[in-house]
């Protein structure tokens, strides 16, 4: 069986609000020195699958910068590796914008022809997952399947956020939809396919081919009623981390004294662009306790149940609990932080409060994606000293000290 990876890696996710608004998901830091797109990479060369493609789109700059030639997962090779493919002007001189997964695969069907594979693996570049895909596509072979969907048992509450399938008693998929308003069961779609190749051309070309968009809104509903569609169940760790609460729910996972998603097991390493930077550094007088401090950090103060990125510091007097802090942010002494997600190289000085009060209202802009007290804070902002920021507050990417009106945001504000 000769395999093609495609994965998808193109999207925002207005869930996540301001940690999308200056690259695409995939790229956003998680676990301290990964990004979410590790993950899916480390399991393709983990699964010995060295034939990658990288369909991006939105804001790709820092998702390019981050991959490279695929060098710290052995995927600089001339034969296969890994290639990094984005919209581009047709033949007819129209540009057009990927609408969807299945769209943005059809726009690359002559790199795929070119590759003389018989199965693609198609998948989703936002999950945070191990997953070896040998079994699968065995599975996917020993059925004589033409499509093959990876599923999973999800929260009832949770279900309507995905695709929703029901099976026979051979695993064969009778029913697909797309998050519905009602989901029928909790059986979900993991957003990760093995098509035959020509199954995959036969069902994104042709006049009905073409108007397929989105493989579970448009695709597989349809092959289920022409076609050999089976289920494999998955019942390893996996998240899809598309809101702010989820993708802080999975990093504070990972403090846990047994996580599930163990980062540090040799036998499936996952692998990352890491910068050179020196250990971690605890001063004489910090207080840490059930973090995860990286490389090239400085803690001087109070860490309580953080992840700390590379390159941050944490001044003596501060106090950080239960939050997320990315790379080469710095925290001024007297400076609480209590329930936050603050993006990379942020300035916070001397006297700031992150998370005041016990007001819960939710943001007032996105009241359906942040209302559970967690305050996001963007890339490069500058707070003002003395500042105290409620609950489920937002501040945009590169704000400084003259965008804040008042020293008191209260809750549910966005900056």
């Amino acid at each position: 069986m000769k395999v093609l990876a495609m994965i998808m890696a193109g999207g925002a996710s207005e869930a996540l609000s301001v940690l999308t608004a200056t690259r695409s998901e995939p790229a956003i830091p998680f676990g301290g020195k990964y990004r979410i797109i590790d993950f899916t990479l480390s399991n393709c060369v983990n699964s010995d699958i060295f034939n990658v493609a990288l369909l991006t789109q939105y804001m790709p700059r820092s998702l390019n910068e981050h991959v490279g030639v695929g060098k710290p997962w052995d995927l600089d090779r001339s034969q296969g590796g890994v290639r990094l493919l984005q919209p581009y002007v047709s033949r007819g001189g129209q540009a057009s914008w990927q609408r969807g997964t299945a769209d943005a695969v059809r726009y690359h069907l002559d790199f795929v022809e070119e590759q003389r594979v018989n199965t693609v693996l198609i998948l989703a570049g936002d999950h945070v997952y191990k997953m070896d895909y040998r079994p699968m596509l065995r599975f996917h072979e020993e059925n004589k399947a033409d499509v093959t969907i990876a599923v999973r048992r999800v929260s009832p509450f949770e279900a309507y956020r995905f695709g929703i399938v029901t099976l026979d008693a051979e695993n064969r998929v009778v029913y697909f939809e797309e998050k519905p308003r009602r989901p029928i069961s909790n059986l979900a779609s993991m957003g990760i396919y093995v098509f035959r190749y020509p199954v995959l051309v036969d069902c994104l070309t042709g006049d009905e081919g073409n108007a397929r968009l989105d493989f579970g809104r448009d695709v597989l509903p349809a092959l289920i009623k022409t076609h050999r569609v089976f289920a494999y169940p998955f019942e390893g760790y996996w998240a899809d981390i598309g809101t702010l609460q989820a993708y802080w729910e999975a990093n504070m996972a990972l403090l846990g004294e047994s996580p599930a998603l163990d980062l540090y097991d040799p036998d499936w390493v996952i692998h990352t662009r890491s910068e050179e930077r020196p250990p971690a550094k605890i001063g004489p007088r910090a207080q840490v306790g059930g973090n995860l401090l990286s490389n090239g950090c400085i803690v001087e103060g109070v860490v309580e149940r953080s992840v700390i990125s590379p390159g941050v510091y944490i001044s003596e007097g501060a106090i950080v609990r239960d939050s997320i802090i990315m790379n080469d942010t710095w925290v001024g002494p007297n400076v609480v932080i209590d329930r936050a997600i603050i993006d990379k190289e942020v300035y916070i000085p001397e006297g700031v409060v992150i998370g005041d009060s016990d007001d819960n209202t939710p943001n007032q802009a996105l009241p359906h994606v942040l209302n559970t007290g967690l305050t996001v804070i963007g890339k490069g902002v500058h707070l003002p000293s003395g500042i105290r920021l409620g609950r489920n507050v937002v501040v945009q990417p590169f704000r400084r000290e003259s965008d804040f009106p008042t020293l008191t945001v209260e809750s549910g504000r966005t900056i």
